[in-house]
């Protein structure tokens, strides 16, 4: 056996030992009414559908109506994870998403998560109230910090004086919030630094495609990990952001790119639709899950390989070319 033989097949070991936990969190899986499976948010005791309304895309494009009947087509299609950030469209993501929570009793139906760019002690806390405001709510179901991936960040959050995590647990202590993570989708390293650090959070983001499982890996470094320490694992960027880069790259089908990433064990799995079609073609890949088998993993892999190996593809992972949470060091720089 050649030893490019021998690295091949060693490396599809270790990638099918991640996704081989995958079948452990679907045999937990539940259904809603509308056909929509939920799976655990790790040790939390929550249930959320396997997938999450990106708040970005929710109100891009898009009118205040539009984007508030698509919430709503969401929610009543089963997708109960509502995702956003306090920087989404300069505040305008949460604004819109809190009149469509308005309507009616959705609130009580949606498990709802906004993102914090502060890192700072009373960064935070000011971001909190204004992402209450906004949202209409007096209380956030998963607060996360926001894009972990300047210098700093790691620091400045667990400051014991004036760090965001404090001002995060005394929140939680008021009802604020319910649940406290982390996103990031830089470098793996970054995140295990973050675990590393004797908080337990209760739920970790992170891309994850068949691309990310050949370059600077969190599948490979950071999603067995975060499940073992009982965090709900949230995967993000299936498709590689950039207006489905992955897909239209590697001649895939997004469908199969998603079912990749479903098939790994992680609680939910966040996407941004910004249509009706869109939004119908995920709720049909969801309610139609089945997971990959080996061969098909196998195959998936050996395609992506060359295109995945220096990162191109996955802007988000180059510092260089890829900006990330807007907010940072206490300055909004964009969107």
């Amino acid at each position: 056996m050649s030893n490019k033989e021998f690295s091949r097949r060693e490396f599809l070991r270790t990638i099918m030992a991640g996704v081989a936990l995958g079948p452990a969190m679907m045999s937990v899986q539940r259904y809603s009414s509308n056909g929509i499976p939920t799976r655990p948010l790790g040790n939390t005791g929550e249930h959320v559908s396997i997938i999450s309304m990106g708040g970005w895309d929710s109100v891009a494009n898009k009118t205040d109506d539009e984007s508030i009947r698509l919430m709503h087509e969401a929610l009543d299609g089963g997708i109960n994870f509502w995702d956003n950030a306090w920087e989404y469209h300069r505040g305008r993501a949460e604004e819109v998403m809190g009149k469509a929570l308005a309507d009616g009793s959705r609130r009580d139906k949606v498990f709802l998560m906004t993102k914090v760019c502060a890192r700072d002690y009373n960064g935070v806390k000011r971001q909190l109230e204004e992402s209450l405001g906004r949202l209409g709510t007096d209380r956030i179901d998963l607060w996360q910090f926001h894009s972990i991936q300047y210098d700093g960040d790691m620091e400045r959050i667990f400051d014991p004086e004036n760090g965001g995590l404090k001002a995060a647990l005394e929140a939680k202590k008021q009802g604020k919030i319910r649940y406290i993570g982390f996103t990031g989708h830089r470098h793996p390293d970054i995140h295990l630094e973050m675990m590393k650090q004797g908080f337990q959070w209760d739920s970790v983001q992170m891309p994850l495609n068949i691309l990310d499982a050949h370059y600077n890996s969190f599948q490979n470094k950071v999603l067995a990990l975060a499940n073992e320490n009982g965090s709900g694992t949230i995967g993000m960027k299936s498709l590689a952001a950039q207006n489905a880069r992955l897909p239209r790259e590697l001649d895939l089908s997004p469908e199969l790119c998603i079912r990749y990433s479903l098939s790994l064990p992680v609680s939910s799995l966040c996407l941004g639709f910004q249509t009706r079609e869109e939004l119908n073609t995920d709720l049909n890949i969801a309610r139609n899950f089945t997971a990959l088998t080996e061969d098909d993993v196998s195959r998936l892999l050996d395609k992506s390989r060359l295109p995945a190996q220096d990162g191109t593809i996955e802007l988000y992972k180059n510092p260089a070319g890829y900006f990330g949470c807007s907010y940072h060091s206490g300055v909004l720089q964009n969107e």
